[in-house]
């Protein structure tokens, strides 16, 4: 199996080139459908344009085949984390104070091993989270396995699109 953190070290630089920030490296699909799936945004913007989607696949594909670090066949994936993100960074704790994520933990605290509710912010390597039921709750972000936006009007409202140009027709090539 192919070492995320490696293929971090050489993916980070390569988005960073194209002026993009890395969200995350991950393998998926298991045996039967290995995919290297790689998360990107403008770091202005939080967003990923088809462009910059393109321009960075090409560029990790030209070095991925150059260094070869994946033994087995794989398909590359690149593309923006999508509106119910996964929250891989403790600065994306910060970033999204306000709106709603689902955390999973490695091991169960208080008998509940998935707390969802309004991420309050970071302290230091602890993420501040208010559940409707259990009032506010920290959570060490070496405790956090996965952790992802949940979809909200707040959200929805928040991440709309910069431009919609084109959203509402079909451009048929050589018809006007």
């Amino acid at each position: 199996m192919a070492d995320i953190a490696e293929l971090t070290k050489l993916i980070e630089p390569e988005a960073e080139a194209e002026g993009l920030t890395l969200v995350r490296v991950k393998m998926i699909g298991g045996k039967s459908d290995p995919t290297l799936q790689v998360m990107a945004e403008r770091p202005d913007t939080r967003q990923l344009t088809l462009d910059d989607c393109a321009r960075l696949s090409r560029r990790l594909s030209d070095l991925l085949d150059e260094v070869d670090p994946i033994e087995e066949a794989y398909r590359l994936e690149v593309s923006s984390p999508g509106i119910d993100r996964p929250l891989t960074r403790l600065q994306d704790f910060e970033d999204w104070k306000g709106h709603e994520a689902r955390i999973t933990l490695k091991q169960p605290q208080g008998g509940r091993k998935q707390i969802t509710g309004e991420l309050q912010g970071v302290e230091g390597e602890v993420i501040a989270i208010r559940v409707k039921v259990h009032g506010d709750l920290t959570v060490a972000f070496d405790d956090v396995q996965a952790a992802k936006l949940t979809m909200t009007d707040k959200l929805i409202a928040a991440t709309a699109p910069l431009s919609a140009e084109g959203a509402d027709s079909i451009k048929v090539e050589g018809q006007e």
